[in-house]
């Protein structure tokens, strides 16, 4: 079997590293990459999943049984607080115009006109979610006849190991199971300062609020969020599989002619598959890395090198 020959050219001046020549040849280790430093954006994120929710739902009760007589508004409507929404009989006011009915139309306006209907009305400004009551229906003083919400949001169950990481005011994206090809922006409003414990998992609920209008979101839908920790735009990154070296870490890069150099690197935030450079790589430069388990894509050009490299984990 042929072995890889990694032969030392040359020990160049301080900064720049050792260049060595790559010859390729046939072994037993995993294959070998070139991928170029891209350049892009790179966002270190928390996912939790919640329930769509009203900030302020208020159920709003007749002030007496009785019987509903006429319901101004539908699900979806929005009102004014003081708006009426709906009329109503008291029992009594009911039995009577039940008996005029019977008497002839002139009866019933004459005892309409004597003993009014009440009103009921918008305690907020909203929009209702839920019409609890139909005209002609008897209701109960303890009955809902109309739900509304003051505004809809998303309450998420973030893990404490993440909790300590948000902080209000963070952007959030917003994919709600219903239309999972259509998030939207929202921004972290309220952190709960008592936690639940859920399937022998202690979270804290983290209240969202969305920033874009998304007419089709509805209470109780579920949805999965990313909370935006950090975020470094334009930057220029590798996958972190590349980078070797632990606290001194360092790069080979591939200079052409099967000529590699151990450059030592500085790097920023990663989101678990790739890595900030701050500096020490440019964007378009080729790095040659162990790819075991890595699916390139088309940034990346196989080598399909065998053997290793040093600080690559080669012989």
């Amino acid at each position: 079997m042929k072995k890889l020959a990694l032969i030392l050219l040359v020990t160049a001046v301080a900064g720049t590293g050792v260049y060595f020549f790559l010859e390729q040849g046939s072994g037993d280790n995993g294959d070998l990459y070139i991928i170029e430093a891209s350049r892009g954006d790179i966002e270190v994120s928390v996912t939790a999943y919640g329930v769509v929710r009203p900030r302020n739902r208020l159920e709003i009760k007749p002030p007496f049984a009785g019987r509903i007589e006429d319901i101004l508004v539908s699900e979806g409507d929005t009102v004014e607080a003081g708006e009426v929404m709906a009329w109503m009989s008291s029992q009594d006011r009911a039995a009577l115009l039940d008996i005029a009915r019977s008497r002839g139309e002139d009866e019933v306006a004459r005892w309409s006109d004597v003993y009014r209907r009440a009103p009921i009305v918008a305690h907020l400004s909203g929009f209702v979610i839920r019409r609890g009551a139909e005209p002609g229906q008897s209701v109960s003083s303890g009955e809902a006849v109309i739900v509304m919400a003051d505004e809809l949001i998303l309450r998420a169950q973030v893990d404490e190991t993440d909790i300590g990481k948000i902080r209000t005011g963070y952007p959030a994206s917003i994919r709600l199971d219903a239309y999972p090809g259509r998030p939207f922006r929202g921004e972290i409003e309220h952190i709960a300062y008592e936690s639940e414990t859920v399937s022998n998992v202690v979270v804290y609920n983290v209240d969202i609020r969305p920033l874009d209008e998304f007419e089709l979101m509805r209470s109780g839908m579920s949805a999965e969020v990313e909370i935006t920790l950090n975020r470094s735009d334009d930057t220029v990154y590798l996958p972190l599989s590349a980078i070797r070296g632990g606290r001194e870490p360092f790069v080979i890069v591939n200079k052409g002619n099967s000529l590699t150099e151990r450059r030592p690197v500085e790097t920023g935030i990663t989101d678990g598959i790739n890595v900030e450079i701050t500096s020490g790589l440019t964007e378009g430069e080729k790095v040659v890395y162990d790819a075991s388990g890595y699916i390139p894509d088309r940034r990346a050009e196989r080598a399909r090198s065998r053997g290793g490299l040093p600080g690559m984990g080669g012989n």
